[in-house]
């Protein structure tokens, strides 16, 4: 590749936001930067194809959950972290630590196409176009997700906790 700038500008500027993807589809930290590296490699071989799509960031999403998918249908899937050391800066996370387990537990009971709707949505904040594309399907279908997803979510009782309403 001669001139790969426009790649690796695209890396800088969407890498952490690739990972928290990959992190909310189910991966762990460790887990969704291996996802996102391998994901960006096989983006790498076919840029000039990426670059002339008319969505970079729907094509990679797809190229995201689709590896993800994939990576999920094998048995062994590789290694796993032993243990995760916490900051010790003295901070106490315990809020944001509460919140976010509140928020991935919400997120399993989703099935894998309403949680990569969910995600692709909202989180990385495609338009239900972008998110039909990412998940190679029709617009009508990534709402019909979404509205199922979001009232799973909201009868959450996790979710119905953080925002104080028991």
């Amino acid at each position: 590749m001669a001139d790969d700038s426009d790649f690796t500008a695209y890396v800088a500027a969407r890498w952490g936001a690739l990972v928290r993807s990959a992190m909310l589809l189910g991966c762990s930290d460790p887990e969704a930067e291996d996802l996102v590296q391998t994901v960006l490699e096989r983006c790498l071989l076919k840029w000039s194809k990426i670059q002339a799509a008319d969505d970079r960031d729907a094509y990679v999403h797809r190229v995201l959950v689709n590896t993800f998918i994939s990576s999920r249908r094998r048995r062994w899937f590789g290694e796993k972290p032993v243990a995760t050391f916490a900051d010790s800066a003295g901070h106490d996370e315990t809020a944001a630590v509460d919140t976010t387990d509140a928020v991935m537990r919400a997120l399993s009971r989703l099935g894998t196409e309403q949680r990569a709707a969910v995600v692709l949505r909202y989180y990385a904040h495609l338009t239900d176009q972008q998110a039909a594309v990412a998940l190679g399907v029709a617009v009508g279908t990534v709402k019909s997700r979404l509205s199922r997803a979001t009232k799973i979510l909201a009868e959450d009782p996790g979710l119905t906790e953080l925002r104080g309403q028991r």
